[in-house]
């Protein structure tokens, strides 16, 4: 345990909704609520505002719409979120060479090790600064904790909340823990939490008077003891700037239970492709392919095979997951599909027999043309898995293709009216509010979704910096503005589930 509070805790606030209000005037002030749009989807991130009607992350969407029927209800735009995730790391770095990110929006920082911090005095003037620098690069808001231990900084940035800074000095954790709730502490949810409720153990205090023996008791040895040092306020953990990948993983909830057994066999396909591209951005490849299937009466099965040496080859995963499907049973219609590698490693050995199978496959396929050409692209419900890093496993950025669908909330530009985002789509309209960063809450127009004046756009920057200011994934390209921008006072309304792509 240190004797100054160097660790910091970075938690960005409200991090997807906050992003789009940034992005979207009209928003900013009113209930916003990121996640899937389809029947199954989960609620990925509610604004603070939305918070105030009971919305919260993970909740199903359809409850959300029920507590805030008039909420903004938008697809996730993950490309957004990364840019502005490596502008916040980029920051972070500046301050020490030991950053732990935890996900895009979340950040352990060890002060100590980058000599900008050595006491409370020095460590809370850095978090200031840090909160400073990240508004005026970001247009965000973030919370930070500074402690002498990570667990006691990610308290003390959950107290901050939103858009402040708690420092907890060393020697004051026992008392700041005493009185909380065991569900405060790492590792304790719900079903151990209801455990140590029915032994008379509610707060830390309890934990602490309780003892480690008797929590080794209730709990087991590993379990007892992390959980008892925890509540006489230890932790020794070092922020660690490299975090070994144990998996890469991509799984898709979808609208409606699929029982053809060739459909689920294609989506199978498809989401080991899209595996096979994380493994390889991660700079990894894998021996083990994971298949999970979530079949219509909420069954969750997994199988696995190990392969003879590590892979990122697609068609090896492919193969591979669809044996392990040929071992499940679908008839009764399937709800979600995952396909996943574990056993990662740095290099690549392929299986020789397996990747000469697959250059046949291929000769096979040159010759007969593509197995799946003309096979529909289903898209899963973004944000099905719930939490800020867990909305992406099955969301999909904007695309443009033959039908014409626009997500809510996506970007787009007109040759006329300039940058805007889809307010909603259905019967064959698209609904758009042209307005930016940085502009008043703009106009609404209605268009024909197939309007040859419409396109899908990229994001623009939430602030414009001059370009020597610039980090990481920022863009110095100047933002047009609509021709047409006036407030209007048209409220926003939940999208229809039909604008998802």
């Amino acid at each position: 345990m240190r004797s100054a509070p160097t660790i910091l805790h970075l938690d960005m606030d409200a991090f997807f909704a906050a992003a789009e209000q940034a992005a979207k005037p009209s928003l900013r002030g009113k209930p916003v609520v990121v996640g899937g749009l389809g029947p199954r989807g989960v609620v990925a991130t509610a604004s603070y505002e939305a918070r105030r009607f009971g919305v919260h992350s993970a909740m199903p969407m359809a409850q959300a719409r029920r507590l805030a029927p008039n909420a903004a209800y938008l697809v996730p735009r993950f490309s957004l979120y990364r840019t502005v995730s490596e502008q916040v790391m980029e920051l972070l770095g500046r301050l020490s060479p030991l950053v732990e990110p935890l996900s895009l929006d979340e950040a352990f920082v060890d002060l100590e090790a980058g000599g900008v911090a050595d006491d409370s005095a020095s460590a809370r003037e850095t978090g200031e600064r840090l909160r400073a620098q990240i508004r005026t690069v970001t247009g965000l808001t973030g919370s930070v904790g500074l402690a002498g231990s990570k667990m006691l900084a990610k308290i003390a940035s959950e107290q901050a909340k939103p858009d402040g800074l708690v420092l907890i000095e060393p020697g004051t954790e026992r008392e700041l823990l005493g009185p909380m709730s065991v569900r405060t502490l790492p590792g304790v949810g719900p079903a151990t939490g209801e455990h140590l409720r029915r032994a008379g153990m509610t707060t830390v205090a309890d934990l602490a008077e309780a003892g480690e023996d008797e929590l080794v008791r209730l709990l087991g040895r590993a379990h007892g003891t992390s959980l008892f040092r925890m509540a006489m306020g230890y932790d020794d953990r070092p922020v660690v700037a490299e975090r070994d990948t144990k998996s890469v993983s991509v799984e898709d909830t979808f609208d409606v239970d699929l029982h053809d057994r060739v459909r689920v066999r294609l989506e199978v396909e498809r989401l080991a492709d899209r595996c096979v591209q994380r493994l390889r951005a991660s700079g990894h490849s894998g021996r083990t392919i994971v298949l999970k299937v979530r079949r219509y009466d909420f069954s969750t099965l997994t199988r696995s095979e190990t392969l003879r040496g590590p892979t990122d080859d697609p068609s090896v995963v492919r193969e591979a997951a669809g044996r392990l499907l040929e071992a499940v049973d679908t008839t009764g219609g399937v709800r979600l599909l995952g396909v996943g590698v574990t056993g990662l490693t740095d290099y690549t050995q392929e299986d020789l027999f397996a990747q000469a199978a697959a250059d046949e496959q291929a000769a096979a396929d040159d010759h007969a043309g593509p197995a799946h050409e003309g096979a529909p692209e289903v898209k899963g419900d973004p944000g099905a898995q719930g939490g800020e890093e867990a909305a992406g496993a099955g969301a999909a950025e904007p695309v443009a293709h033959a039908e014409r669908r626009w997500a809510a909330g996506h970007d787009v530009r007109h040759a006329q009216y300039g940058a805007g985002w889809v307010q909603g789509s259905g019967v064959g309209r698209v609904t758009v509010r042209f307005e930016e960063p940085g502009s008043p809450p703009g106009r609404v127009r209605t268009f024909r979704v197939d309007d040859p004046d419409l396109e899908p756009s990229d994001p623009l920057p939430l602030v414009s910096l001059p370009e020597e200011e610039q980090g990481p994934g920022q863009s110095s390209w100047p933002a047009t503005r609509p021709k047409e921008v006036s407030p209007d006072g048209v409220g926003v309304s939940g999208a229809s589930e039909r604008s998802r792509p």
